[in-house]
């Protein structure tokens, strides 16, 4: 068991000098190669051990073997080729708001929402031990974490340096040796890769949460007797009200919807609107995503998509999962 209450990194000395034994992302032409083998369930998530996907992953399964994965993709292939039974992937946060490649991805893999978590976001200043923040010449971080610190790190007045994920900046400082640059991380990446916590809390806003996905290679039974969330995705034809009648649907029995997106077909991005004979407007045709509050065992979800089925020209039931809570 490793210091984090989990076996993905079973580390005893978490200086940089051995950074080398931290389990490496998997790529979509690695994952085939890994065996299964059976003892805890298998989480994939993107970049490296102590990124806040893998705080998800801990979220919902707290002594799972989480996997890390070098892109969103090979997060979901990890899954369809069986070297996880899960994938955790960010959908949404409370200030950055959707993440659209990700929405891309769920159309394009045929994975089943099985679960949500909500994780409130934690962010610290770490370095190496010895430095202080008089030292600092610059910060590393995901651009969303340097930018939800804004102003904790503008009273700082050092360069802010943008990398893939929060928990590769710290990867980055610490087996590099770098002693005027610091990370804004969590607590639990400081602990993964030897580093001091020199402040808590320098988020802007206390308050912010990203939301995740969990999906699987087989959707979950839907049960009636507790909160359940049901997401979807559909296409519509052009018209006058198409989409007010899409959502009427819901309104007309009870059901509470919690997320609207869209996003432009990618086989079909535009659609030509002649009324004058000229051909020269040109508009998008849209995928809608939308998560109401009602399980597929509800006979008023059931009847709902029934009878959006009468003029959706495409319609798929994403996932049914029940609600998480921060």
């Amino acid at each position: 068991q490793s210091k984090t209450g989990h076996d993905s990194q079973p580390l005893v000395d978490h200086s940089a000098s051995n950074l080398s034994s931290l389990p490496k992302p998997l790529s979509v032409v690695e994952s085939s190669a890994i065996a299964n083998n059976g003892a805890k369930v298998r989480v994939a998530f993107k970049c490296l051990p102590g990124a806040y996907s893998e705080d998800a992953a801990l979220k919902a399964y707290s002594q799972c073997k989480t996997v890390p994965c070098e892109e969103f993709e090979d997060v979901l292939k990890a899954v369809e080729q069986r070297v996880a039974e899960k994938a955790v992937l960010p959908i949404e946060s409370s200030l950055g708001g959707s993440i659209h490649r990700n929405y891309d991805l769920l159309l394009r893999h045929q994975l089943h929402i099985v679960g949500e978590v909500q994780l409130q976001a934690h962010f610290c200043l770490l370095a190496l031990p010895g430095v202080s923040e008089e030292q600092l010449k610059r910060v590393l971080s995901h651009p969303q974490a340097l930018a939800q610190s804004d102003r904790f790190l503008s009273k700082l007045g050092i360069i802010r340096e943008n990398v893939d994920d929060t928990a590769a900046a710290a990867q980055f400082i610490a087996s590099n040796d770098l002693r005027d640059a610091a990370a804004v991380a969590s607590a639990r990446t400081a602990e993964i890769y030897g580093l001091n916590v020199l402040a808590h809390g320098i988020q802007d806003d206390p308050h912010s949460i990203t939301r995740f996905l969990l999906l699987a290679r087989d959707p979950i039974i839907p049960k009636a007797d507790k909160p359940f969330k049901t997401s979807i995705v559909f296409t519509l034809e052009e018209g006058p009200g198409v989409l007010f009648k899409a959502l009427a649907v819901f309104s007309l029995r009870n059901i509470n919807l919690t997320k609207i997106e869209s996003r432009p077909q990618g086989k079909r991005p535009l659609r030509v609107v002649d009324d004058s004979n000229v051909g020269t407007a040109k508009y998008f045709d849209y995928l809608f995503y939308i998560d109401f509050e009602a399980s597929m065992a509800d006979p008023r979800a059931q009847n709902a998509l029934g009878h959006l089925q009468e003029f959706a020209t495409f319609l798929r039931v994403l996932g049914c999962y029940p609600i998480d809570a921060v």
